[in-house]
């Protein structure tokens, strides 16, 4: 079965195709950007959540990644993963 896969705003509801079980990993990484951030509180909330989340889907599992640096992945046995990358 394909799965096709979505991008939208950080800081905005995320699709109805995005995984319920994702959802908090992202609030999560999103709150972690904002909280990580070297901008200052003046400019920095609204500047870290400019990013665009894509999801994509590898062997059947949901993988959404922030384009500032945040990924939320399932593992095969169902957990959730919030992590950090770098490019």
């Amino acid at each position: 079965m394909m799965q096709l896969g979505t991008r939208w705003a950080a800081g905005s509801e995320p699709p109805a195709s995005v995984p319920a079980a994702l959802r908090p990993g992202i609030a999560d990484a999103e709150a972690r950007s904002v909280a990580g951030g070297t901008l200052s509180l003046h400019t920095g909330a609204l500047n870290l959540l400019r990013g665009t989340w894509t999801l994509t889907w590898l062997e059947g599992r949901p993988i959404a990644e922030l384009d500032t640096g945040w990924e939320v992945s399932r593992t095969a046995s169902g957990e959730v993963v919030v992590r950090p990358f770098d490019d």
